[in-house]
């Protein structure tokens, strides 16, 4: 029985809802400030000073993060552009699904006794380059799903979806799992089922929950989701006839100006949303002094801000397009990359505040540094939802996938940029608030690359030498 499109769309939304707690979970508010603790209780033993513990902590975790983006950048385009010439995206998409559980599941061997460094990264970065791959995969299907009007409210209800799947996995992680210094979670109970607190096994088990929690979500996106029967299927000179395609492409960028031109900006924007992303949590704990609890309440407020501001910014996308959506993402994320530099324990923006607590224990530099999480998951919510939907509208759409791999390539191409500069700045200062400030000039140059894309893309001529 053939699937209706609406459970298409459903299943498609799934693998956003199943994959979200990689990035919720493990790389911004759980698993990274826990790596950064550890990290930095080792370095002290040794003999560093606290505030030099964290600051090469914050390095260590920019530099592993440079590995796997060099990894993605290099393979993705090959990878996407294959997969177009064989006609078929679901094998590589179980393929990165295995890999996403098996880095998962990994971290659980970071036990804080007996940290195998090298080990554990490893399994990390696995993990993250599956989820990445996967990503590819099924963003390519999205023109597939809906017309060109469609598509943005499409892309918008789905990173909309991830975020629900994500703020329900670490509202879940926070109450049962991860523990604070005290050994208790959120609600001040003993992590469930008789994980043991002093060895934080149940932060460290939070990675397990991430690889069940895909398994059991990508169960309606594997039983709904079909490639087109449509596409011809090959199985012979693919490799070959892939790299011919994708060396074609990108020789062919000059001829379209508007795709080179999003392809730079979204490289550098989205390079450094996600540098906020990854670091958030370590910046945190290293500067404000927070727990891991405490970041994850951090992560409850900034993922309902995503959800929401998706979900609405997917109906502006499909109004007004997805060029002023991203405009206006820009502008806030630069608001909030600025206020975020300015906050410490001790001021916000020069002015000197107290350090008593104002609201449930909080300070008023802690409910700035809220906002302006709040602010970035907003804002990173519709850039990343309209993102997609506006590589559609500058792809060749008879090679949909190898330009999500270009696409992939140009997010992943400066990814070590990001996390490289600040983990080099931070070295060279010794300070974790002006390791982050490069953040700042990646966006505004993001912004200005975005003015030389065309709203709707290249005109159709451009593309019919590759039909």
């Amino acid at each position: 029985m053939a699937t209706s499109a609406t459970k298409r769309i459903w299943g498609w939304f799934m693998f956003d809802w199943a994959s979200q707690p990689y990035n919720t979970l493990l790389l911004t508010f759980i698993f990274g400030p826990f790596f950064a603790e550890v990290v930095t209780n080792q370095y002290m033993l040794g003999g560093m000073s606290e505030k030099l513990a964290k600051a090469n902590a914050q390095s260590l975790w920019g530099w592993a993060l440079t590995i796997s983006g060099l990894l993605i950048a290099f393979s993705a385009p090959v990878l996407g552009a294959v997969a177009d010439s064989t006609g078929r995206r679901m094998p590589f998409i179980w393929v990165f699904s295995l890999l996403y559980v098996i880095g998962a599941a990994g971290t659980w061997l970071a036990d804080p006794q007996g940290f195998h460094l090298p080990l554990v990264m490893g399994l990390f970065i696995v993990g993250l380059v599956g989820m990445e791959f996967a990503t590819i995969f099924t963003n390519a299907m999205l023109p597939e799903l809906g017309t060109r009007e469609e598509i943005g409210r499409i892309s918008g209800s789905g990173w909309a979806m991830g975020y629900l799947g994500g703020f329900l996995a670490l509202i879940l992680a926070l109450v049962f799992l991860a523990e604070n210094s005290q050994g208790r979670t959120l609600i001040g109970i003993a992590p469930l089922g008789g994980l043991d607190p002093a060895a934080r096994e149940g932060t460290r088990f939070v990675g397990v929950f991430s690889a069940l929690w895909f398994i059991v979500f990508m169960v309606p996106f594997f039983v709904w989701v079909r490639d087109p029967k449509d596409r011809p299927v090959r199985t012979k000179g693919v490799i070959t006839a892939g790299l011919r395609s994708l060396v074609r492409t990108i020789r062919k960028l000059p001829q379209s100006p508007s795709l080179a031109s999003y392809l730079g900006s979204s490289m550098l924007y989205r390079d450094a949303l996600n540098g906020m992303y990854t670091f958030g949590g370590v910046y945190a704990v290293g500067v404000l002094d927070w727990s891991v609890v405490d970041v994850g309440v951090f992560g409850i407020l900034a993922v309902i801000a995503g959800a929401l501001a998706a979900y609405v910014g997917g109906r502006a996308d499909s109004r007004k397009g997805p060029k002023p959506v991203i405009l206006v993402s820009i502008f806030w994320l630069i608001i909030a990359a600025i206020s975020i530099v300015m906050i410490t324990p001790t001021s916000i923006y020069g002015v000197p505040v107290s350090d008593a607590g104002l609201i449930a224990g909080r300070t008023a530099s802690d409910i700035a540094f809220y906002l302006a999480g709040i602010l970035v998951g907003a804002a990173g919510g519709t850039i990343q939802s309209a993102s997609r939907t506006m590589m559609v509208r500058q792809a060749n759409p008879h090679r949909m996938t190898e330009a999500f791999g270009l696409y992939a390539l140009a997010g992943k191409a400066t990814s070590f940029l990001a996390p490289g500069l600040i983990a080099l700045v931070t070295m060279i200062t010794g300070s974790q608030r002006i390791g982050v400030t490069p953040l700042i000039g990646l966006f505004l140059l993001g912004l200005v690359l975005l003015l030389w894309v065309k709203p709707d893309g290249e005109d159709d001529a451009v593309w019919d030498s590759d039909i």
